[in-house]
């Protein structure tokens, strides 16, 4: 998949399609990707969801239309979306910072919101470090959780990290890694693909089950709440995150949709992503990211 030209197919139909009853899922459709797979890679490429995108460009033609026009404010609402103009009232109001109403005066300010056009270029000359590793199968034990598709790289949104926190109070992430031996009591961060028209990704927090974990009884476990999370064997692109926080995870993902897959000759694999906590990481690195990835 050539990423930049899929999003900007995508961003075609969105364009040609903005007074219809549309949302991310119809343009995932058109570019041939799962609703999740298309709702990551367009928002850590352009910086804001493929909704909003739609949004902002109505509300940005609606007033357009109401400065060049005589339309009354309920027709114009209806006209891009809305089903009652106080619905319109509230969204053009936080989107401009005046009413609708007031965007026919001569001090209104108003603001433009143009098409993306979206472009590769090389810039600067930071690098980007990573390595190629194929693994086997592996199999994890994790506590795991389903979140709807929208909240990915949504800047406001807590649920995932909320998540983390709820297993740390309810001691579900020090269970897991009392099956580990002292030194390898590594977390993974472990995020399913998904299937066109699916509304929820899993996430997981787990770990892995190999020779050095210690035995233990899976109906126990099952029953508590945990559950057995398989990858088939496969190669992955692994990226250090180096920060403070999560944030770097998708700084990092934007760089790997915008820098590494348009110039590597690698294309995304429909598996498990994840996040890699070591217990005895190096000074300055908050996770690893592997990515699941294939040749062209």
């Amino acid at each position: 998949m050539e990423w930049i030209a899929a999003m900007q197919q995508a961003i075609a139909y969105m364009e040609a399609h903005l007074l219809e009853e549309i949302n991310y899922e119809d343009a995932a459709g058109q570019v041939y990707l799962s609703s999740y797979e298309f709702h990551r890679a367009f928002s850590f490429l352009t910086g804001m969801t493929a909704n909003a995108y739609i949004r902002n460009r109505r509300l940005s033609l609606a007033a357009r239309e109401l400065v060049e026009t005589e339309g009354r404010i309920t027709d114009i609402a209806m006209k891009y979306g809305y089903e009652t103009p106080e619905s319109f009232t509230k969204a053009f109001t936080r989107f401009h910072g005046i009413a609708p109403k007031l965007a026919r005066t001569e001090s209104a300010k108003l603001k433009l919101f143009n098409p993306l056009a979206i472009k590769l270029t090389v810039e600067g000359g930071n690098s980007m470090d990573y390595r190629i590793i194929q693994t086997k199968a592996r199999r994890f034990l994790a506590a795991v959780d389903s979140f709807r598709n929208e909240i990915i790289n949504e800047a406001e949104n807590h649920e995932i990290p909320d998540f983390w926190d709820k297993c740390q109070r309810e001691d579900r992430i020090k269970s897991l890694l009392a099956l580990r031996p002292a030194g390898k009591r590594d977390l993974y961060g472990l995020c399913a693909s998904t299937k066109a028209g699916a509304e929820t990704f899993d996430y997981g927090i787990g770990i892995l089950l190999d020779e050095e974990t210690e035995a233990f009884d899976l109906t126990q476990m099952q029953e508590a709440g945990y559950r057995l999370w398989d990858t088939e064997p496969g190669t992955y692109a692994v990226f250090d995150c180096m920060g403070q926080d999560a944030s770097c995870i998708g700084d990092t993902w934007a760089r790997f949709y915008r820098e590494f897959l348009p110039q590597m000759g690698w294309e995304a694999r429909e598996e498990t992503d994840y996040e890699l906590y070591y217990e005895q990481g190096r000074p300055g690195l908050f996770c690893e990211l592997w990515i699941p990835v294939r040749k062209k």
